[in-house]
């Protein structure tokens, strides 16, 4: 494992921007040796490091910028309008890294001073058994975005503990050098993001670096009584505030979608009749609405990122089918204008490996995760406005 030395958080929200458009830019340069690789380069990921961008949700008792939801959300948008595997991992970094400010204090102490990067998976699918003061963890996890470059990993396991009636929904951190990293990721999108699968056997971890989901769900707390009562993660739902980032994934890399139509719509001429497609009251009619749908989509992250700032302030009343609903219904109108504008550019827009191919496939996979499933959020809202349980944790 790598130590790198923390350093004090007093990068500007403008210094974040910068960098994030510098990781774009590069990642964007490495496209295709990513698209091979099945994963992001070490000089990606150093200059996530070298930009603070890691280390920018971290508390400030680690020395971390301490950013707040709305810039974290501009950074992953500024990433995504390069290159959107980039900004997965541009946002599950410094999200991940910020995991340990929920653990008790020794262990979030160990893993932030470390210094390296965080990776994980929240499927409760592993397995744990009591041994002394901490648990030895079994299990197969697939979809670990980031492993390749990650020092740690959270994986999902239910625990039974001594004093709970029933097992625990709980993230133990262990060490990636204590498991196997199996490379298999071969996938239709999000390619660079690298997301492999994890096999432990056996591995011991300590109570302390232990995280307890069901009780960061439930106070949005860490278990100490000494705590930073400034830090936004301790203010916000915990599973929302965890997966807003996606939205902003969809929206940066649909921004470039509309940027890359109206380019290629400019310059055509359509052989059927001689007409320059911008003169065409065709193309100008899809741009036009492409672009007002993209406000829209917009306006809900806006909307979802408001929800979230003031979750405590308006009684936490917000159900997760709420955020998830919204979210989602960001993702699908991003998804919606990528493939309408490859299908108004027609056969020239099919090359392998331009950006309209490129972003339409990211785009899709980003719809494809778990917590982007459009179905499952509108049938979770539904339910929840009739006075049901959504059943979702957003």
């Amino acid at each position: 494992m790598a130590t790198y030395v923390v350093k004090e958080g007093n990068v500007t929200v403008e210094q974040l921007l910068a960098g994030a458009e510098r990781i774009g830019k590069l990642a964007e340069q490495e496209v295709q040796e990513a698209e091979k690789n099945a994963s992001i380069s070490q000089n990606v990921v150093d200059l996530i490091k070298e930009t603070q961008i890691s280390r920018m949700m971290l508390p400030k008792k680690y020395g971390g910028p301490q950013a707040d939801l709305k810039t974290f959300a501009k950074v992953v948008r500024k990433v995504a309008n390069y290159n959107i595997s980039a900004a997965w991992l541009t946002y599950l970094y410094p999200l991940h890294n910020m995991l340990p400010s929920f653990l008790p204090e020794k262990g979030a102490d160990e893993i932030v001073n470390q210094g390296g990067l965080i990776c994980d998976i929240f499927a409760a699918l592993g397995k744990a058994e009591r041994d002394g003061d901490g648990y030895r963890v079994s299990g197969k996890w697939s979809f670990v975005s980031g492993v390749n470059f990650s020092d740690w990993v959270g994986v999902g396991v239910m625990i039974q503990f001594p004093d709970s009636p029933k097992p625990v929904y709980c993230l133990p951190m262990l060490k990636v050098s204590e498991v196997e990293v199996v490379n298999n990721w071969d996938t239709f999108g999000l390619r660079g993001s690298g997301s492999n699968q994890i096999i432990a056997d056996n591995v011991y971890v300590p109570m302390e670096r232990i995280l307890r989901l069901d009780q960061a769900e439930l106070t949005r707390r860490p278990p100490v009584e000494d705590y930073d009562t400034e830090y936004p993660f301790y203010h916000v739902p915990f599973f929302p505030s965890f997966y807003f980032g996606f939205g902003y994934m969809a929206l940066g890399g649909a921004e470039r979608i509309l940027m890359e139509f109206k380019e290629a719509t400019e310059k055509r001429v359509r052989l059927m009749d001689g007409v320059r497609e911008s003169e065409s009251p065709r193309s100008q009619r899809v741009l036009a609405e492409m672009t007002t749908d993209f406000h829209i989509a917009e306006a809900l992250m806006d909307k979802y990122i408001d929800l979230l700032e003031n979750y405590e302030k308006d009684g936490c009343v917000t159900p997760p089918s709420e955020f998830f609903a919204i979210r989602t219904k960001a993702i699908k109108i991003c998804t919606d204008i990528a493939v309408r504008a490859l299908l108004t550019l027609g056969g020239g827009a099919l090359y392998k490996g331009g950006p309209m191919e490129l972003f339409l496939r990211d785009i899709i996979a980003v719809a494809t995760h778990k917590t982007s499933l459009y179905e499952d959020a509108v049938a979770a809202y539904g339910k929840q406005l009739f006075g049901f349980d959504g059943g979702v944790r957003g």
